[in-house]
């Protein structure tokens, strides 16, 4: 059987296993690497770019090289290496996690219970829950929703469209890593700059391919593009601007403002300004379908690419092979 009809049918299988089961509760493959990779920084640990750079190459080459093993160690078997892209793929999308938290906090906040809502909101992202109110509660949800959907679940359909299982554990060790030590704390400033660009780097088609479908996806298509074009380059970072801007365009709403993480103020521009209204509870679920409907045109258009990638690839290397008629 062809290796690109196994990747599909592993893809799908394991994107359907996050579907109906979601995330283990206990001894999650990632929760694993993050230990990990835990215990390589506590030994390479250096304020500098340099060893953050080799804590990067350590964690995701290693992770990437233990795909690459276990890919070529099932390539006889085709029901083997559908199980290992199911496995790979499941252990790495999260969006029924993230779909999962979201609508929590918003029944929390539909329901009326804002101190519930702050409480579940740390599961989901980095925000001060104490400096939003109600409608910044749904904001920061809506945001987090948008930006996950590419990092949880677009992303990693593209890595694993291009590299195969390797591809997809790639990607979340990248992620994580990101996770960790990529933010601009003083202890990881310049211990974490690799990770950060690196995870840019990796972030960037899938960033991209989760704002088109947004758009393709969402109630208001022209509105999504528009705002995707206007703002997107005003976010500070490269990859969630494109994304946020065409989930607010998309479903009509305003994002970005005034933020706060652990005391730290950051104001980041409006997002889809003009056009869009304040976010409010309701807008949380309407988000979380997008981000469903989102991700399922992701394994249907990355599976594809990589079917079609195939099959060019293999009719050029028979058109190369076959001998060329003599001229008289």
């Amino acid at each position: 059987m062809r290796a690109d009809r196994l990747y599909a049918y592993g893809a799908a299988t394991g994107l359907l296993g996050d579907l109906l089961l979601g995330d283990p509760r206990r001894g999650h493959p990632v929760a694993a690497f993050g230990r990990a990779a835990g215990a390589v920084e506590r030994v390479l640990w250096r304020d500098h770019r340099g060893w953050g750079a080799l804590h990067a190459v350590v964690c995701a080459g290693g992770v990437v090289a233990l795909g690459a093993v276990a890919e070529k160690a099932v390539r006889r078997s085709p029901a083997a290496s559908v199980a290992l892209v199911s496995a790979a793929a499941w252990t790495v999308v999260g969006g029924s996690s993230l779909v999962r938290e979201a609508r929590a906090i918003g029944r929390a906040l539909e329901a009326g219970d804002v101190e519930a809502a702050r409480e579940r909101l740390p599961h989901l992202c980095g925000r001060d829950p104490q400096a939003l109110d109600a409608d910044g509660i749904a904001r920061a949800v809506v945001e987090s929703v948008a930006e996950n959907t590419s990092d949880a679940v677009v992303g990693a359909l593209v890595w694993g469209a291009v590299g195969g299982v390797p591809g997809l554990l790639g990607f979340r060790a990248v992620n994580t890593l990101d996770a960790m030590v990529g933010h601009r704390s003083p202890r990881y400033l310049r211990y974490g700059w690799a990770a950060a660009r690196l995870d840019d780097v990796a972030g960037w088609p899938g960033a991209r391919l989760t704002a088109l479908l947004a758009a393709a996806a969402g109630d208001d298509p022209r509105g999504a593009v528009q705002a995707w074009r206007a703002d997107a380059g005003r976010h500070p970072s490269p990859n969630a601007g494109p994304v946020e801007a065409s989930f607010a365009g998309a479903l009509g709403v305003r994002l970005g403002g005034t933020l706060s993480y652990a005391g730290r103020v950051e104001h980041r521009p409006v997002l889809n300004g003009t056009a869009g209204r304040p976010v409010v509870a309701r807008d949380i679920e309407r988000a979380a379908r997008l981000s469903r409907r989102v991700g399922l045109l992701a394994l249907g258009v990355t599976v594809a690419a990589r079917v079609l990638a195939t099959r060019v690839l293999a009719t050029r290397v028979v058109a190369k092979n076959q001998p060329k008629g003599r001229t008289s």
